[in-house]
């Protein structure tokens, strides 16, 4: 198929011009923020490529960045890298400082996290927009505090941003030889201690009032009862596919097709988190508390039904103890979860919503599979080239789930 499905060829992904760049934001109009992003993407494709970087390259960086921001001198130690995060390059180190206010005397030691894009990456995202949603949802959503940002890649190979480190477990002890999130098994006692707590953070999230934040600068604010804001969101997706995919899957033309002609009228602004998850918090194995959400890359503002569903996608289900019934991310079957979540946010959970973001989001998981994943493996653009090798082989799993989801509901 070519035409009106394809937009720019394997040549122009590969080597893309100015009049490339220009023809596909033309054609699918996003956020400023996100079309940012995504046109740096293309034009580090006519550099040289990913490049590794060192542990001490990286600690400079941060160093340098954090003393620009502060005007005096700092020490970074005990500097190691830090696993997890499967789309960003991440380090840990112990700073040695004296507070925002450069107060003088004792130094204080604290634990910060630099988090930084590698030169391809499972889901390119702006830090910018991490660290303002970070900031947002502080006092109300147990998460990282965000202190600097290089959104540009000033001081560091990339952009990059360096907040508090979390303590806290991802995956529970008994079950933590699988890649985190994926069909995670938090057995019943966890699973009933958990769960309230998974919910509950969620109804928090969704309330939080968003007229009145002023740092979220570099978010296209939705308007109540328009649908433009969806609509963006699902061409920053048909952008990413055509920038990415290496290879035609028509079915994905018929469902972008589809969420653009079905786009639901928004009835409350939230921040949506965008990756809901189990995998995607930390807690406390004794206590079964959340002690901090994470990857918040693909927060936006939006419907609240986003992350409801997202949730429960099978890819992140585990099988109840019956082998019959489906716990969304693990918690509580699904049907349950949407009861429980009305109970904790007084907010309703809209039927024909859920359908929708059911599809936009196995949309968007093949997008990230089939189209970036696999990508920034064919572009040997990553770090982590063992494990988007790995997910890509995922994306026609979900291709299928996709498919199988969309047909069932247009019957």
């Amino acid at each position: 198929m070519a035409g009106e499905y394809e937009t720019i060829c394997e040549k122009d992904r590969r080597r893309p011009t100015e009049a490339v760049l220009d023809r596909i934001r033309e054609r699918y109009p996003c956020e400023a923020e996100i079309d940012r992003v995504y046109t740096r993407k293309m034009q580090r494709r006519l550099g040289p490529g990913y490049v590794g970087v060192t542990i001490d390259m990286l600690a400079k960086g941060a160093q340098t960045l954090i003393e620009s921001e502060l005007g005096y001198a700092v020490r970074l130690e005990n500097v190691r890298w830090l696993s997890g995060g499967a789309s960003k390059l991440q380090i840990l180190f112990d700073l040695q400082w004296h507070g925002l206010r450069g107060a003088q005397g004792n130094e204080i030691c604290e634990t910060m996290v630099l988090r930084m894009e590698p030169a391809a990456s499972v889901t390119e995202s702006s830090r910018v927009r991490e660290y303002e949603v970070l900031q947002a949802v502080s006092g109300t959503i147990p998460a990282p505090d965000p202190f600097w940002v290089d959104a540009e890649g000033t001081f560091l190979p990339y952009p990059a941003m360096i907040y508090s480190f979390a303590a806290g477990t991802a995956k529970p002890s008994y079950d933590a030889g699988k890649v985190s999130g994926l069909g995670q098994n938090y057995g019943p006692d966890l699973r009933a201690r958990l769960a309230p707590h998974f919910v509950n953070l969620l109804a928090s999230l969704h309330s939080i009032n968003v007229p009145a934040l002023p740092m979220m600068a570099h978010f296209e604010r939705p308007e109540v009862g328009s649908n433009a804001s969806i609509i963006r969101q699902v061409n920053a997706l048909r952008r990413v596919w055509e920038e990415d995919r290496v290879e035609e899957e028509p079915v994905m033309e018929i469902v972008y097709r589809w969420l653009i002609a079905n786009a639901p009228v928004l009835d409350k602004v939230s921040i949506v988190h965008g990756d809901y998850r189990s995998g995607n918090f930390l807690f406390d194995e004794d206590s079964g508390r959340i002690t901090a959400w994470l990857d918040w890359e693909g927060a936006t503002l939006g419907d609240r039904h986003q992350d409801l569903t997202y949730a429960a996608m099978p890819t992140f289900q585990h099988i109840a103890e019956d082998g019959i019934t489906p716990l969304a991310s693990g918690m509580m079957p699904i049907d349950a979860f949407y009861a429980a979540y009305e109970e904790a946010s007084g907010l309703t959970v809209d039927p024909a919503r859920i359908h929708y973001f059911n599809i936009y989001n196995r949309y968007l998981i093949v997008v990230l599979l089939l189209g970036a994943s696999t990508r920034a493996s064919l572009l040997s653009g990553t770090h982590q080239d063992v494990l988007v090798n790995y997910v890509s082989g995922l994306g026609y799993l979900a291709l299928s789930d996709l498919r199988d989801y969309f047909v069932r509901g247009a019957q």
